[in-house]
């Protein structure tokens, strides 16, 4: 009961600054329907009990499956072993993180399907488990770090001069994305369970950071790929409609729920079935062990079904909407000075953002003091949903001189910064652009997308996620750069 409590305080937390917020702008500048607000109030309750229950049952279920699959794969010592268990989980895995499943129906449902949700998905996934293997593989053989996200980074460029600004803005929102409440904690696990079996304890230490990062190149990757072997260019889009006005609100969450539960099941089901074919045949745990991890499945499932349920009910719709009011204001200062704080609040948001500044400052030995990284990671992401917003609402500003010289900044950067560090930024990416910033936050831009005169919806209204996952990679490697001048000084 004390890790519930726990975690239903981190979900609080995430939740109510982003209900005040919204509370406060109905009620002074951004007046919503009469009929949208209380779906809002029900969706927040929904998404707050899901998120609770979802994150306490991935540790008790994805958190020891990829501890123990780790430690498999090291011990085994096969190369073979773990190139087919990276491919198959990393896929698996992917392809049932919720976050990226309200992308890819954003996306789908944006573009009228011509780049369709299982599209995305599936592709999304394959370059996840793609890369997660390598990311293994490198672990198991040493290979630096930097050189690994030089090699990654330059095939993206490369990829990127033969692909749309459209698909460049949803490869890179993906791999923010893709790496959320579910991928996240199963990766760092695995990643944990492999490195911990090296002989040297600071190698092991700094392998333990960075498969987050380098998985999620696979994304971009993937998506990147797709758009050119489909022979996709310029996707057209429209405002997506809404039916919640239409409906009151026990029809809105009665039509949701039954789709949404099977969905779940469907993406749940594999990583299930993978699990049930590794213990039988490898991981053999006793069943005490197996018992606590299929109730903990059970519990992830009911968290990821209210969840969806909520984000899905009215809880994203109303970000596009005070997105939409803001933006059509005469004065661009609201929006402007609304996005910032939505970055602080969305930093703040995330419950392993708080996990994060305590392993930082646990592993520089207090050099870095963890205010000090809360203060750098706040600032990161105000600034880039800031910039977010500024892009969409300035025509010149293209989404590629952020992702250029912020990815490019960043793999240089990572030749002066210590390994650690470097591993533990990457990963921050996707620690920083989870549930709250793939739901409301990227709905708050495409509603100011839509009420843009010179916006393109499909251009502008995605490549948020991508600018929050670049921001802290860059703030943490410089805190790392001041990490080896103390110590060097001392």
């Amino acid at each position: 009961m004390t890790a519930l409590r726990s975690k239903f305080k981190d979900v609080m937390t995430a939740v109510v600054p982003i209900i005040v917020i919204v509370l406060l702008l109905h009620l002074t500048i951004a007046p919503l329907g009469e009929g949208l607000v209380p779906k809002f109030f029900v969706g927040s309750v929904l998404v707050i009990i899901g998120l609770t229950v979802f994150l306490f049952g991935i540790d008790q279920s994805i958190d020891p499956i990829g501890h123990g699959i780790g430690n498999m794969l090291a011990q085994s010592g096969k190369a073979s072993l773990v190139l087919v268990t990276g491919v198959v989980l990393g896929f698996f895995i992917s392809f049932a993180e919720p976050d990226l499943h309200i992308l890819a129906r954003q996306v789908s449902d944006i573009t009228e399907g011509q780049f369709g949700h299982m599209v995305m998905v599936i592709v999304v996934s394959i370059g996840i488990g793609v890369m997660m293997t390598l990311a293994m593989f490198r672990i198991l053989k040493n290979f630096p770090l930097k050189y690994t996200f030089l090699l990654a980074y330059g095939l993206i460029f490369i990829l990127s001069m033969f692909s749309s600004s459209d698909f460049l803005a949803i490869a890179f929102d993906s791999s923010g994305a893709t790496t959320g409440a579910l991928t996240t904690p199963f990766m760092l696990a695995l990643a944990a369970g492999v490195s911990a079996m090296k002989k040297n304890s600071k190698t092991s230490e700094a392998d333990s950071f960075g498969l987050v990062g380098i998985s999620s190149s696979g994304a971009i990757i993937g998506v990147l790929s797709a758009s050119i072997i489909m022979g996709l260019g310029k996707l057209t889009g429209t405002p997506p409609a809404s039916e919640l006005a239409e409906q009151d609100l026990l029809g809105v969450y009665g039509h949701l729920f039954p789709t949404i539960a099977l969905e779940t099941i469907i993406s749940l089901a594999p990583i299930v079935v993978s699990y049930i074919i590794i213990q039988i045949f490898f991981l053999k745990q006793s069943k005490g062990a197996v018992s606590s991890i299929f109730k903990g499945l059970i519990m992830t499932y009911v968290g990821l079904l209210l969840f969806l349920t909520g984000v899905n009910g009215g809880f994203m719709e109303v970000g596009r909407e005070v997105g939409k009011i803001l933006a059509s204001m005469d004065s661009k200062l609201p929006v402007l000075a609304v996005s910032f704080i939505l970055g602080l609040v969305t930093v703040l948001a995330e419950p392993a953002v708080i996990v994060l500044t305590h392993q930082v400052e646990d592993i520089t030995g207090g050099y870095v003091k963890r205010p000090l990284v809360l203060v750098f990671l706040f600032v990161a992401v105000g600034l880039a949903i800031f910039m977010a917003t500024l892009r969409t609402l300035v025509p010149a500003i293209q989404l590629w001189m952020y992702l250029l010289f912020g990815f490019g900044f960043s793999v240089l950067l990572a030749f002066f910064t210590p390994d650690l560090f470097v591993g533990i930024a990457f990963d921050a990416g996707g620690v920083a652009s989870g549930p709250m910033t793939a739901t409301f936050s990227l709905a708050f831009i495409q509603g100011i997308a839509i009420s843009t005169p010179t916006a393109d919806i499909v251009t502008d209204g995605f490549g948020m996620i991508a600018i929050v996952a670049m921001m802290p990679i860059i703030a943490l490697q410089t805190l790392g750069l001041i990490y080896r001048l103390k110590t060097r000084k001392g």
